[in-house]
């Protein structure tokens, strides 16, 4: 059986593997034939090494295929069934219990950078109606990312405001979301080509945050006296920015680390504005199936912006680490 390992930290130790067939599944557990993986930053940490994982790691978090054999006591699953991985998989429902990511596939445990495996059925939950492998691959992450800041923890309502950052995974779809229920969409990029395709998708508004480097008084302008929510992805270098845009009383998901883990907050007008400022870790599975049943409702389908066979993992990572993707990486198996 294939598998894409990391030998240790740097793209250049990512590694074609392979590992022994694995066996029947045991009592509460499916086996998976796995056709499709995504990126996600949280997978470009590990292979850069900002996130340490064991050494011969299979990688990457986010997998999606078929069921080809269930053990016994499953009565969600049948063979056949489409599905996709959740990326906690111990958290299945309630509030957030479970601290690091120790059981997080493709960083505690191994990934899904493989032909199959064998895991506990809760680690998987059906896909969207007419969803391809390709397209529910891009779920476990950054969806279930976007909708828990938004929706399950936002909550938001129609007729409020979010600003989403940049066209990765996560704010696309945050974006759908927000656009879905009824939001006013405020969008920012440093390329005038990209602000052009978010306004494409349903943005209302788009700031090139280069050309504008106060872009957070300039959301809060667009919104009428601040956003009722923001996706926050990047991290220390964004977030005061975030935070001028967002009214009082408002909420900020803070998502990214892209700047680092550490920075400078403007504590005073975190403080002045009442904002409530909440650290999001993706998602449980009661979130991830509340999410498809939302998908299927308003037909939203992930944008994708280029699929590279699984032998190529390196040169996707590459690609996500150049910044020119709209969208989702997809890994075909």
């Amino acid at each position: 059986m294939r598998a894409m390992i990391l030998r240790q930290g740097g793209m250049e130790n990512i590694a074609k593997s392979e590992v022994a067939e694995l066996g029947q599944p045991s009592r509460g557990e499916i086996a998976v034939r796995l056709h499709a993986n995504s990126l996600n930053y949280h997978d470009y940490a590990v292979v850069t090494g900002a996130i340490k994982a064991a050494p011969d790691r299979i990688l990457l978090s986010d997998g999606a295929g078929e069921v080809v054999a269930v053990g016994e006591g499953i009565s969600e699953f049948s063979v056949g069934d489409s599905v996709v991985s959740t990326f906690l998989p111990p958290w299945t429902d309630g509030p957030p219990s479970i601290l690091g990511t120790a059981q997080v596939p493709g960083d505690g445990i191994d990934g899904y950078a493989r032909d199959a495996v064998v895991a506990p059925a809760n680690a998987f939950t059906p896909v969207p109606k007419g969803y391809s492998h390709i397209q529910a691959a891009t779920l476990p992450t950054a969806a279930l990312t976007a909708w828990r800041a938004l929706v399950a923890d936002g909550p938001l309502e129609a007729g409020q405001s979010v600003l989403v950052q940049g066209t990765g995974g996560v704010s696309l779809f945050a974006l759908q979301f927000a656009k879905a229920r009824g939001a006013t969409v405020i969008a920012t990029s440093s390329s005038d080509a990209k602000l052009e395709r978010l306004k494409s998708l349903g943005a209302d508004h788009v700031i090139n945050y280069t050309a504008n480097p106060k872009w957070g008084s300039t959301a809060r302008e667009l919104s009428g006296g601040g956003v009722d929510h923001v996706v926050e992805v990047g991290g220390a270098d964004t977030l005061p920015q975030s935070i001028a845009a967002t009214k009082v009383g408002g909420h900020i998901a803070m998502i990214g680390i892209m700047a680092g883990w550490q920075g400078t907050v403007p504590i005073a007008a975190l403080i002045g504005k009442q904002i409530r400022l909440q650290g999001i870790t993706v998602g449980s599975r009661r979130h991830q199936l509340d999410m498809i049943a939302e998908i299927e409702r308003h037909g939203i389908e992930p944008i994708i912006d280029r699929t590279l066979p699984l032998e190529e993992l390196a040169d996707a990572f590459r690609y996500q680490e150049s910044g020119g993707h709209f969208g989702k990486i997809a890994i075909s198996i």
